[in-house]
């Protein structure tokens, strides 16, 4: 029976920082090729939902090194017809479905009267790997956050329900992914864009027992079902919220599903200063979890990592070093280095605004360079004329006194210099090799 994996991403799915898991994910589902497939239906009913698909499908194919289909689901009115028939046929078919960016509460609506939830779900059974990033994320807990209606509509912060598609995994949990937000600047962001103010006040409504999973952005949360264990992997941290307390699990660990559950009944119920939960023995190991707990959520507000804007920072700072060094081949290789780091991220839709400033960024380096480029353009002959002018008139000195073994030394280094001679007609001319 193929592996039977449930993955859960913050951001970044479509990223540089996501390609190794990718690719780790598929080769867990066995040799050979892998029949894989996205589902559109959380950016269905966006104008860009084309460019999104062709996107991912690039990233797919140029970057993992895997072809993905795409199971189109754009509208529940779709159901019913020979298109949303062949959908299905390909979900059931995938070991690998994929889905990302959009509205949680939009995907919600479309899958409700459908039979894609139970396909998802029998996956999870039979085997194969459904993984969810962003909004798609969302909608994988007992309950989800209604971000758009939320933070952009102003609606009064409240739980819908969601799919529920960790019941495999044993966990009641709500789902929050772009945990570490830090869009915001100066105003809380994190937790999906909730802040700390909202996120505590959903917490309180939450069914019994139920925890907040939250998932940093460029982080993912690999289930192993069948070795019951939670791999954390990425940038960033898994937390569990609960009580108003949190635990933080970092990248690289990889410690028991039930451990999870076990943190949040100990942060709803044990000290702040309760021991790390989990310690049981994975894979011959035994996996003891590095946590931080606090009263209250830990500040991270401001301490979201960004791959891209890092390498934008790094970037910028090896061409004003090269500027500074008047070192144009540094400077060019700069622009190139930037150039080819933006072409990695195209296919990461949720990094639109981190691509302009790229791209400004480029554009800013591309006319200094020019500004270099255009302060060294003297002819060179105008930069040397002077000294070789100076050498020839000693030259010709030695020759009228009939020095010519001095005269042919000059003409030699000259020449060395990569300086051409030519006497003609009684005058002497040069040009530059």
């Amino acid at each position: 029976m193929t592996a039977r994996l449930l993955v859960l991403m913050g951001s970044g799915e479509t990223s540089p920082t996501m390609v190794k898991t990718h690719r780790a994910l598929f080769s867990q589902l066995g040799p050979g090729p892998v029949p894989a497939v996205l589902l559109d239906t959380p950016f269905g009913f966006q104008s860009n939902a084309d460019d999104l698909t062709a996107r991912a499908q690039a990233y797919f194919a140029d970057s993992v090194g895997e072809p993905i289909d795409v199971a189109q689901f754009r509208s529940a009115l779709e159901q019913g017809g020979f298109g949303y028939e062949a959908m299905l046929d390909q979900l059931r078919k995938a070991r690998y479905v994929f889905a990302g960016p959009g509205s949680p509460t939009y995907a919600l609506r479309q899958w409700e009267q459908s039979s894609v939830p139970q396909i998802l779900a029998d996956k999870l059974r039979t085997g194969g790997c459904v993984t969810f990033a962003s909004a798609a994320a969302l909608t994988l807990g007992v309950v989800t956050v209604p971000v758009y209606e939320i933070y952009k509509a102003g609606i009064d912060p409240a739980w819908l329900p969601g799919l529920d598609l960790l019941a495999p995994t044993g966990l009641s949990a709500a789902v929050i992914p772009h945990y570490n937000n830090a869009e915001g600047g100066n105003h809380d962001t994190r937790f999906c864009y909730l802040g700390e103010d909202r996120l505590a006040s959903l917490e309180r409504e939450l069914p019994d027992e139920a925890f907040v999973l939250g998932i940093d952005e460029h982080t993912g949360c690999i289930f192993d079902l069948d070795a019951a264990t939670a791999t954390v992997v990425g940038l960033g941290v898994l937390t569990v919220r609960a009580g108003g307390r949190s635990r933080v699990f970092a990248s690289g660990e990889v410690l028991a599903i039930e451990a999870l559950q076990d943190a949040a009944r100990a942060l709803r119920t044990g000290p702040a200063t309760s021991g790390p939960a989990g310690g049981r023995v994975v894979d011959g190991m035994t996996t003891t979890v590095r946590a931080t707990e606090t009263a209250t959520d830990p500040g991270r507000l401001g301490d979201a990592t960004n791959p891209l804007l890092d390498a934008i920072g790094a970037a910028e700072a090896a061409f004003v070093a090269a500027l500074e060094g008047r070192d144009a081949p540094a400077a060019a290789q700069a622009v190139l280095d930037l150039e080819a780091e933006l072409h990695a991220w195209i296919g990461d839709s949720l990094e639109s605004d981190d691509l302009d400033r790229g791209r400004s960024t480029l554009r800013s380096m591309v006319v200094r360079l020019g500004q270099l480029a255009e302060g060294g353009a003297r002819d060179p002959r105008d930069l040397v004329g002077p000294f070789v002018e100076a050498m020839l008139e000693i030259r010709t000195e030695a020759r009228a006194d009939k020095r010519y073994a001095d005269a042919d030394s000059l003409r030699n280094r000259l020449t060395a210099l990569g300086v051409e001679i030519r006497d003609t007609g009684g005058s002497t001319e040069w040009v530059l090799v």
